[in-house]
């Protein structure tokens, strides 16, 4: 090879332009296609930054060499940069205008044959490409989206530190939190017995920098959650913004952060329309009454209605005596429906059954009446008050559930997602963000009877000791908030509660006793009692920032060695057991389930 230039590459292969015809160039890649046309070999070299066009001659030396290697071999190519004739111009590549005459080739590493294919745009298996995600990678789509992923990390970092947050880390090996998911817990080798957890998030660690007077924190930071995968969520670790700052408001939180999740969307998906900050706020109880979700997609234009009063007493006997016995009857109006054909109709009341529903009842407004089969029972004043409580005119249709809440409120909300898709009239090319605030301090839960945390349990309970002290604990709402897009909930945040006699009382409600919250919580407990700030913040997550940015539906498309939905690294191979005598150092004996 000639001398003088660099060992591997001169240029990378994304980088030659027409500027560089005749100049002599050195490019380092793997083979990712390659083309006989008797007598002239192309080969089309690839790098992390693009691919070249490379073209050996009959005559050349090298071509036997050539001919004989594997696509995805590593190879260092030299040669003249030529134009490419007019009609072989490639205008969809940034290269197209050239190609590299090789006059001397060098290979590196030699590829066995594939398992799964680099080139091309065949689906595979996810086991297949988990399992080679090393070749996955260097596909063009995933490899792009993980680039896509440092970016707008980067852009991110950028934007918190120019917004006066301070970059800190907090300790992975940390103590067992309850954070609403089970821990993963680590052996303590030199403490027998005793175990650390990886934190599901640096909840308290945040609060203690506040505690320590830093003022305005963030990390990209990750968290280690013991929970089964989903579409949206990876199992075992994720990362998040996490950020807290002292002295504020709810509001000043949304004031800092809607900017910078509107900067970065507005970045990185130029082309689409990103809600300006302030983004919308909507109360808890009325994101589950009008959007039947507490994640809200408002992209689609329907809205739920309370339509009970329209059916009680009415002539509809199934629905007029559910409502006595505390059902309630939700309504999405569907606009231009009832020109929609049966077939519609009945495809809809299949899906309902298949949600676990008895049905999906429904009326189609026209001349002033209705039809459909619960039509006939609804007199002119029950019409009336219908159309009147969902807006609808003539040529609308109506769609109902009648259950109890909040069972009726989340099987509207599934009914309004799928008329907006059916109907196509969801917004496209448009993110659309909004807080969802005052959720609810506690929850009861149903199989227990037991009062639990519906959200943190370190946030700030709104009217203080007072409402705890005189309230109905499931009526009291907290400071706590939701930040929502395109309805992916991608944060959950609060103004925390610094007080440690309300940090007491918080949890004594829950269950805890004074000695359990002291023994799990005693660094921060200690913290508050010598002189804590007002303080909130929020961890919009990572992964799911970016999933929406590339415009993907599975979080394992945005994660570079993501496991499986049964928590396996297969490229990896973990979990794996290990030796007997590693377990005996630790302190462990297994008891494990017989298979």
């Amino acid at each position: 090879m000639s001398g003088g230039l660099p060992r591997y590459r001169t240029h990378t292969c994304g980088e030659l332009r027409a500027q560089h015809t005749s100049t002599t160039a050195r490019l380092s890649g793997w083979v990712h296609r390659k083309r006989d046309h008797g007598g002239l070999l192309f080969i089309d070299l690839r790098d992390n930054y693009g691919l070249t066009q490379c073209v050996l001659k009959g005559s050349s030396p090298h071509l036997r060499t050539a001919e004989g290697l594997r696509l995805e071999s590593v190879v260092t190519v030299t040669g003249t940069v030529v134009a490419r004739a007019p009609e072989a111009v490639n205008p969809k590549l940034p290269t197209g205008e050239i190609e590299l005459a090789v006059e001397g080739l060098e290979v590196l590493s030699i590829a066995e044959p594939l398992p799964i294919q680099v080139s091309g745009d065949a689906e595979y298996p996810e086991d297949a490409r988990l399992r080679h995600r090393f070749l996955d990678l260097r596909r063009e789509k995933l490899h792009r989206t993980i680039l896509l992923r440092s970016h707008v990390i980067a852009s991110i970092r950028r934007r918190m530190l120019g917004a006066g947050f301070t970059e800190f880390q907090t300790p992975i090996l940390t103590s067992s939190s309850p954070e609403g998911a089970r821990d993963y817990l680590v052996p303590s080798r030199v403490h027998p017995g005793k175990f650390y957890a990886l934190p599901q998030a640096p909840q308290q660690f945040k609060q203690l920098l506040m505690v320590a007077g830093f003022d305005r924190y963030f990390q990209i930071a990750p968290c280690f959650r013991d929970e089964d995968g989903r579409a949206d969520r990876s199992p075992g670790e994720f990362y998040q913004l996490d950020f807290e700052m002292s002295f504020v408001t709810q509001e000043e939180v949304f004031a800092a952060i809607g900017p910078v999740l509107h900067g970065v969307f507005e970045e990185f998906r130029p082309e689409c329309v990103v809600t300006p900050p302030p983004f919308p706020r909507i109360p808890f109880d009325e994101a589950m009454l009008t959007y039947g979700s507490d994640k809200p997609d408002l992209r689609n234009p329907l809205a739920i209605r309370d339509v009970t009063a329209a059916f009680r007493d009415s002539g509809f006997a199934v629905f007029a005596a559910a409502i006595a016995g505390g059902a309630v009857v939700r309504g999405v109006r569907a606009p231009q429906g009832a020109a929609q054909p049966r077939s519609f109709f009945d495809k809809l009341g299949q899906w309902a059954r298949a949600e676990g529903a008895a049905g999906l009842g429904y009326v189609a407004l026209a001349e002033g009446g209705a039809k459909g089969p619960i039509a006939k029972f609804l007199d002119a004043s029950h019409l009336g008050k219908l159309r009147a409580q969902t807006g609808a005119t003539d040529g609308d249709a109506i769609f109902f559930v009648c259950e109890r809440r909040p069972a009726a409120d989340r099987l509207a909300g599934r009914v309004r997602n799928k008329l907006g898709e059916e109907l196509g009239l969801i917004e496209k090319h448009a993110f659309r963000f909004c807080w969802v605030t005052d959720f609810p301090m506690y929850e009861l839960n149903e199989e227990t009877g037991k009062i639990e945390f519906s959200h943190n349990p370190f946030s700030m309970p709104q009217g203080g000791l007072e409402a705890l002290e005189s309230k109905d604990p499931l009526t009291i709402k907290a400071y706590q908030y939701d930040i929502v897009c395109n309805g992916v909930e991608l944060s959950s945040g609060a103004i925390r509660n610094h007080r440690a006699d309300i940090m007491y009382k918080v949890f004594a409600i829950a269950g805890y006793s004074r000695a359990e919250v002291e023994a799990r919580f005693g660094g921060m407990l200690n913290a508050f009692k010598f002189g804590a700030p007002p303080h909130g913040g929020s961890a919009p997550g990572i992964d799911r920032i970016v999933m929406l940015i590339a415009g993907e539906t599975n979080i394992r498309e945005v994660i570079a060695f993501p496991m499986n939905q049964q928590a396996q690294d297969l490229l990896m191979q973990a979990p794996a057991p290990v030796p007997p005598e590693r377990l005996k150092e630790l302190h462990i004996k297994l008891d494990l389930p017989p298979e």
